[in-house]
């Protein structure tokens, strides 16, 4: 089992191209731990605003009646990739991880590949 701080290390680590990383309470939009980031990528920021992205995309699979869970929520900008994984499991329950990626440098199925192995390693 790993920690939110290596949690964050294996995720920045494992996939080139990584900007930033964070581990978030959504239910709060609070951000446990953040790892990069810098001026024009606020982490926490990005955190709160993206618990909003999984609220509303949880309300709309209840309204279409879908009973599934979410892997993953991609979000595809003209250079970065800004992937979400929602993390289950009893330790995880409510928490999501956050991955900021330069598309350029950057190999999603590889990034994506590199979360569901963070995600089943994490402990809260």
């Amino acid at each position: 089992m790993a920690s939110v701080e290596v949690s964050l290390k294996e995720m920045m680590a494992g996939v080139e191209g990584s900007l930033g990383a964070a581990v978030v309470d959504f239910t709060s939009g609070m951000a446990l731990g953040t790892l990069g980031g810098g001026k024009d990528l606020d982490l926490t920021v990005a955190a709160a605003g993206n618990t909003d992205v999984i609220r509303a995309k949880v309300r709309t699979m209840e309204q279409l009646g879908l009973n599934r869970r979410i892997e993953d929520i991609l979000i595809t900008l003209d250079s970065q990739y800004h992937l979400i994984r929602l993390v289950t499991g009893r330790t995880g329950n409510g928490l999501f991880l956050y991955l900021v990626l330069d598309k350029a440098r950057s190999n999603l199925a590889m990034a994506r590949h590199q979360l569901k192995r963070v995600e089943e390693a994490i402990e809260i």
